[in-house]
């Protein structure tokens, strides 16, 4: 008979076996959508229109539940694919990593756990307040972003960097066992923000 800590050890690898192909090919499935290029928006001639219509692209991803789960209305996160409420339960604190009780990093290591579930990045927290997304619009999400008060103080070409190079957004594009990656791939998002800040930085209406 096994002992309960062999079954314990078992059990989630027996998941990730047979539940395996099966994620997998979510996460293909996602890849395969990716984000159009820069330069398929080329027909647009208006260049505040083009611009608008890059950011609305990039929204794609902005706007998926890798991005907002960690860019939360409120102190909590949300996780999973229909953003249900930090379970267990944990606060935004003052600097992101949680309250001095339940601090980020004493769950979420330096990289995923997928036995457990458990995503990991070695700067893993939320974003600041300020860039609270979940229910707002594309426009406002621009908005948002743009603003230095909000943003970190961050120009737009710093964006370009943010988005297309630093390895905590790049998560979303690896986010381990059982979640759907965001669209497209990192380099593509990075390329849609170039594009979009050098037509002008116009947000969608």
């Amino acid at each position: 008979m096994l002992s309960l800590g062999r079954r314990r050890f078992l059990m989630p690898m027996a998941l990730l076996v047979f539940a395996g192909p099966f994620i997998a090919d979510a996460a293909e499935q996602s890849r395969a959508t990716g984000l159009r290029t820069p330069e398929s928006f080329a027909t647009i001639v208006d260049e505040s229109q083009r611009s608008g219509a890059l950011f609305t692209e990039l929204g794609k991803v902005l706007t998926h539940p890798r991005c907002l789960n960690c860019h939360p209305a409120g102190d909590r996160p949300t996780q999973g694919e229909h953003g249900r409420l930090h379970q267990p339960p944990v606060a935004r604190g003052p600097d992101g990593f949680g309250l001095d009780s339940l601090r980020c990093p004493i769950c979420h290591q330096s990289a995923n756990f997928d036995p457990g579930r458990i995503p990991g990045h070695p700067e893993w927290h939320l974003a600041p307040f300020e860039m609270g997304w979940q229910g707002k619009s594309l426009h406002d999400i621009c908005m948002q972003i743009k603003d230095p008060a909000r943003n970190g103080g961050r120009s737009p070409a710093d964006l370009i960097h943010h988005i297309g190079d630093d390895t905590l957004v790049g998560w979303a594009w690896a986010p381990g066992f059982g979640r759907e990656p965001a669209p497209g791939n990192q380099k593509q998002a990075g390329a849609l923000v170039e594009a979009w800040v050098k037509t002008g930085a116009a947000c969608p209406d």
